[in-house]
Order: C-alpha cells, then sequence, then structure tokens
C-alpha cells in the first residue's frame, strides 16, 4: 500500500476546523513560494501576511550601549527619589487595613452572636500551662523587638 509522504494532513474530528487548516497551510505554501496573492480571499491573505512575518529573520539583538544606557536610567531613577508614590501608596494600603478592621469588627459586633457560639464550642478548653507557654511566646517576641529597637536607636546616635 503506498502512502502520499507529503500528505500531513492530521485527523480533524470537525470538518470546520480541518477547511481552516487547509486554508492555513495553502496560504503559507503560496507565501513560501512567492505566489501572486491576487487570487486569495481576505482569510488567506491574513494568513499569507502572517507566514511572511514569520519567515522575516530576528532583529537584531540588543545595541552595543544597551548596558550603558539602562545603567544610566537606573542612576537617573535613582536620583529621582519617587518616594510620592510609594508614600501614597502605603498610606492607601494602611487606610485599606483600617477599613477592613473596621469592616471585620462591626459584622462580629452585629452577627457575631450568630456564629461566635458555634466556633466557641469546636474549640477546645485552653489548658493554664498552654497558656502559659503563649504569654512566654509573646514576651519573647516582644523581648526581640525592643532590644532590635534599642540597638538600632543606638547605633543612629552614633
Amino acid at each position: 500500500m503506498n502512502h502520499d509522504i507529503d500528505d500531513t494532513t492530521p485527523p480533524f474530528d470537525d470538518a470546520a476546523h480541518e477547511r481552516e487548516w487547509l486554508l492555513q497551510e495553502r496560504a503559507m505554501r503560496r507565501e513560501r513560494l512567492h505566489l501572486d496573492p491576487a487570487g486569495d480571499d481576505a482569510k488567506a491573505l491574513r494568513y499569507r501576511m502572517l507566514a511572511h512575518a514569520l519567515r522575516q529573520p530576528l532583529q537584531e539583538s540588543l545595541p552595543p550601549d544597551f548596558a550603558r544606557h539602562v545603567a544610566a536610567l537606573a542612576a537617573a531613577g535613582m536620583a529621582a527619589k519617587p518616594t510620592t508614590g510609594i508614600r501614597f501608596e502605603f498610606a492607601l494600603t494602611i487606610s485599606l487595613l483600617i477599613i477592613f478592621a473596621l469592616a471585620a469588627g462591626w459584622a462580629t459586633a452585629s452577627y457575631g452572636s450568630a456564629w461566635l457560639p458555634s466556633i466557641s464550642a469546636t474549640l477546645p478548653a485552653p489548658d493554664p500551662s498552654a497558656i502559659r507557654w503563649l504569654l512566654a511566646f509573646a514576651g519573647c517576641i516582644g523581648m526581640s523587638w525592643l532590644l532590635g529597637s534599642w540597638q538600632q536607636h543606638k547605633h543612629g546616635r552614633d
């Protein structure tokens, strides 16, 4: 049994997909052979334009002075100190967090009587030794923070 080795048409479940694929292949072949596009319809012309663009060599790589240009832009950006945008974003973030906290507090105060008892019923009873360990952990975190801020303050004076 002889098979045509140039027949690379994949099997399609949908006739519309097969027609579309064949149209794309025909447009690519006609573009590759530089045939006259006068008889092509609008869709085939678009596929030919795409095939032509894909056959073009890539543009040159980066210009030779690219690193110097980027370094100059970075230096200019560092000198400009765009702190106003950062301050605005920080203020916006803080205000959104405050609004979220207020909304959470309001929802807890308004609807907490309906769902807080069911949550507290599912939690285990607090163990006195666990509370002591939590307090010790909080004390360690607080002392670490205090010592860190004290060291920053001390090095700031030097």
